[in-house]
């Protein structure tokens, strides 16, 4: 499994650690990743994801996984969160066809 969000892209990122004798060592800075279960108001529905922490405040903030998914840009999600964007805004045009 990847070590990347999958709702906003972040994956691990390659430097240094400089020691105070400024030694420099190769090291890699991983996302602070969570599995997370989140609800889908407009599918009703619950879906795991392994998303960052920061991606898990910036769903809250945004009011949702639906608010969040809807604005999001597609390039940056996962296949997973894309299927589901494009669930979701299918089933909100559905709703306001009806």
């Amino acid at each position: 499994m990847a070590r990347r969000c999958e709702l906003t892209g972040k994956n691990a990122l390659v430097g240094n650690k400089v020691s105070h004798a400024n030694n420099k060592t190769k090291t890699r800075f991983m996302p602070n990743l969570c599995d997370v279960s989140l609800m889908s108001d407009a599918m009703g529905l619950t879906y795991r994801l392994r998303i960052s922490a920061i991606a898990l405040k910036s769903v809250e903030h945004a009011g949702g996984l639906d608010a969040f998914l809807l604005k999001a840009d597609s390039a940056t999600l996962s296949e997973k969160a894309l299927r589901l964007k494009r669930s979701i805004s299918k089933k909100l045009d559905a709703a306001k066809a009806a």
